[in-house]
């Protein structure tokens, strides 16, 4: 009967969880789980609470951390890579050319988006439809953008995850 009792919390907490989305009840779910499990194998009422107590500190304290970095998005030292700082660094190509001080189209993952170049004014080389560019900053709703010889291709942001 004990372990019936058990499961159902363990079932009602992950339940509540989906509406509360903090992880906190997820782990205390789990924990009931264990104890259920406890209980199962014949331990006493003691033990099972027990068994409770240290799953769920150990739920909570380590893997709850690492479970909604995870869901962020984030590096383990805590850096985010999301929203427009994701496309930093992303190759494109030009659709609509880009010269000068006037602004073009390029197409990101897929996506058009308004671009000007990073060396821009007269004189600098125009890139036409089909040239690879490198996505260098995002400024609003206009991508920055560069050939990819032409100079630093991360002038000024962190570094992206992976990189160093």
């Amino acid at each position: 009967m004990i372990p019936l009792l058990w499961l159902i919390a363990g079932v009602v907490l992950i339940a509540v969880e989906l509406v509360s989305g903090t992880f906190v009840l997820l782990m205390l779910g789990l924990a009931a789980f264990a104890a259920a499990g406890a209980s199962a194998l014949g331990a006493p009422l003691g033990v099972d609470v027990a068994v409770f107590g240290v799953s769920a500190a150990v739920l909570v304290l380590l893997a709850r951390p690492a479970l909604q970095r995870r869901m962020r998005g984030e590096a383990a030292d805590g850096a985010v890579n999301a929203g427009p700082a994701a496309l930093l660094g992303t190759t494109a190509e030009v659709v609509d050319a880009i010269t000068g001080d006037d602004a073009g189209t390029v197409r990101i993952a897929g996506a058009l988006w308004t671009a000007r170049a990073l060396h821009d004014g007269p004189g600098s080389p125009a890139l036409t439809p089909g040239d690879p560019v490198v996505v260098v900053d995002i400024r609003g709703a206009t991508a920055v953008v560069t050939a990819p010889s032409a100079g630093p291709a991360h002038p000024s942001r962190p570094p992206l995850q992976g990189e160093s």
